[in-house]
């Protein structure tokens, strides 16, 4: 059976060490007073309830997964989870980040990205039941009226009702101009939706009295696409006056999708008879409240692929310490075994490093990520919050796609550290595989991210916000240029940044002639983008390391931060030579290739 411990260590490394985030936090009003050791008692409390509440029901609910009653709708879900969540909203945990106007306890979100990172090591089935209701909160906190919020939030900040997004239809996945759902405006101010929506994470459950649906539909006169889109909220139960739950709505679940991981959390196909909405925002800008919760989601799928490479790393850690096998190349280690622990042969060290260098470097992204969103609400500067919120967009789809391709390398790696008993079930790391594969695949592929961080976010401005990123990184190599125990990590990221102008100017040209040059290099330059920006956080977490060791201090810990920065940049980063070439060679390999896809 996978064991998990809480990061707590590297996660405080990154937050107070490397980004010194209660500085940034002296800078804005409501979190003036926060310090180091609130959010490190509040972590070490977060990963308990993690550890020993939910992770112990990750092997079984994945092997009872949910249960479906065509007869009255119903969902259960695996033994245990209805219980959990119950300590998780007595505890307080579901409020941990919000707003306390609606009853939240405030505290910054780089606190709840790290415990959800800790909660999807020990469990992503069941922490997507309350992870999507953050993403719903936010949506009607931007977008809602003043009684949808006092409706809703409260109710949805205790974690007494959950929320989930509902955008795709059998026909359309992230084509969302082609769904065909309607919402018929009534004389009392609600509409009455008809369609049927599919994958719907967390869409039926038995752990809250009440699901809060945002539903995307057209009106009667939409225009065509994704222009005639509106939002609404369908809640499974109506919602009287009084705050109490009413009778049943139009919506139901029409059965649950049989998957390849993922098996403790319902995805479901959602039907909507005449169920009664109220809208969200304007009519027919309903992307503009679902953009909301599709980036928040992005960011929490980028997560989720960080808290299962977490977690197959320590279980392939610990395996290699133990399994002997064999004898090292250089001569025997163990003597006192008839063969040593693999962890002396290279590629097992390999396959570990790989996965520690991915988790310790997007744990790096995620909370510098959240940062950026915090200062984007919160900071009184207004040049820093549109700063923040240009780098925020910039950054999203490399958390979302670069995290998540990691995470499926890593755990694939780390099961091939366990050999045949990888495979095994026994064991719980094919599972970490399994569960690691939908996170690629949904709120957006990591092609589409691929193609809006290339199209959008980099060629959309000229290159603006790269250019932004590239001054961080000037910054640190004057910083440390002239430091010969930081050139192996700075000179890597100072010749990627000057090759990425020359290397974004040319695919850009290129496909301003022939748009599929751009859908042609998009996955390999997000990639490379991806390690620009690891690269850069590996560097500074070097860096951090290095003063401590110069000023005497010999905790192990800030020695293996060197030597793992120093296997990223030797085995890992140089991937984006390849990258380069592989993009530059165009959409020609790709488009004329008819016969062969005869």
């Amino acid at each position: 059976m996978p064991t998990y411990t809480p990061p707590l260590r590297d996660m405080q490394f990154v937050m107070h060490e490397v980004l010194k985030v209660v500085d940034d936090f002296k800078q804005m009003p409501q979190y003036a007073e926060m310090d180091v050791e609130t959010i490190s008692a509040v972590l070490e409390e977060g990963g308990k309830f993690a550890a020993e509440v939910i992770f112990p029901l990750n092997v079984s609910g994945d092997a009872e997964g949910c249960t479906y009653d065509p007869v009255t709708h119903a969902v259960t879900t695996p033994k245990g989870f209805k219980e959990a969540y119950r300590t998780y909203i007595d505890a307080g945990w579901a409020a941990l980040g919000c707003d306390p106007e609606y009853g939240g306890q405030g505290l910054p979100l780089v606190v709840n990205q790290c415990f959800y990172e800790m909660l999807n090591s020990a469990n992503q089935a069941w922490t997507m039941y309350p992870g999507l209701t953050h993403g719903a909160y936010a949506s009607l906190e931007s977008h809602g009226t003043p009684e949808q919020k006092q409706t809703y939030l409260p109710k949805m900040i205790s974690g007494e009702w959950t929320g989930t997004m509902c955008l795709t239809e059998a026909h359309c996945g992230t084509d969302l101009g082609l769904m065909r759902t309607k919402a018929e405006p009534q004389p009392d101010g609600t509409y009455k939706l008809t369609g049927n929506k599919i994958f719907i994470s967390a869409g039926e459950q038995d752990m809250t009295d009440n699901i809060i649906h945002l539903v995307l539909a057209r009106l009667p006169d939409a225009p065509p696409g994704i222009k005639g889109v509106s939002l609404f909220i369908v809640p499974k139960f109506l919602v009287n006056k009084d705050g109490t739950v009413g009778a049943r709505n139009g919506i139901y679940c029409g059965g649950l999708e049989h998957k390849m991981g993922i098996k403790g959390n319902a995805t479901a196909q959602l039907v909507l008879e005449d169920a009664v909405g109220t809208m969200v925002g304007q009519p027919n800008k309903g992307m503009a409240g679902m953009f909301v919760m599709m980036n928040a989601a992005r960011l929490g799928v980028g997560n989720q692929g960080q808290g299962l490479i977490e977690v197959a790393y320590q279980n392939a850690l610990a395996y290699a310490k133990d399994r002997i096998q064999m004898r090292s190349l250089t001569g025997p280690k163990a003597k006192d075994q008839p063969a040593d622990p693999i962890i002396v042969h290279p590629d097992v060290r390999k396959m570990l490093l790989t996965a520690k260098a991915y988790a310790e470097g997007g744990r790096a992204l995620l909370c510098y990520s959240s940062m950026l969103l915090e200062k984007e609400h919160n900071h009184p500067d207004e040049k820093v919050r549109k700063d923040s919120g240009e780098m925020l967009a910039m950054l999203t789809p490399i958390v979302k796609a670069f995290s998540t391709d990691n995470g499926w390398t890593a755990t694939s790696a780390c099961l091939q550290v366990f050999g045949g008993h990888g495979y095994i079930k026994e064991w719980g790391m094919e599972q970490f595989v399994r569960d690691a594969r939908i996170n690629m695949i949904y709120e957006g592929t990591n092609t589409v991210q691929s193609l809006d961080l290339l199209g959008r976010k980099i060629l959309g401005n000229n290159g603006a916000t790269l250019r932004k990123f590239g001054k961080l990184i000037g910054k640190l190599v004057e910083e440390e240029g002239v430091n010969e125990k930081m050139s192996e990590f700075i000179t890597p990221i100072a010749v990627l940044g000057e090759q990425m102008t020359k290397f974004t100017t040319e695919i850009g040209f290129k496909g301003f002639q022939n748009p599929d040059e751009v859908g042609a290099a998009a996955v390999d330059y997000l990639r490379v983008a991806g390690h620009l920006v690891f690269g850069y956080f590996w560097a500074r977490m070097a860096q951090v390391a290095l003063r401590e060791i110069a000023a005497g201090n010999t905790d192990p810990f800030y020695l293996a931060k060197v030597q793992t920065a120093r296997f990223y940049f030797a085995k890992l980063f140089p991937e984006t030579a390849t990258l380069m070439r592989t993009a530059r060679a165009g959409s020609k390999v790709l488009m004329d290739t008819d016969a062969a896809l005869a």
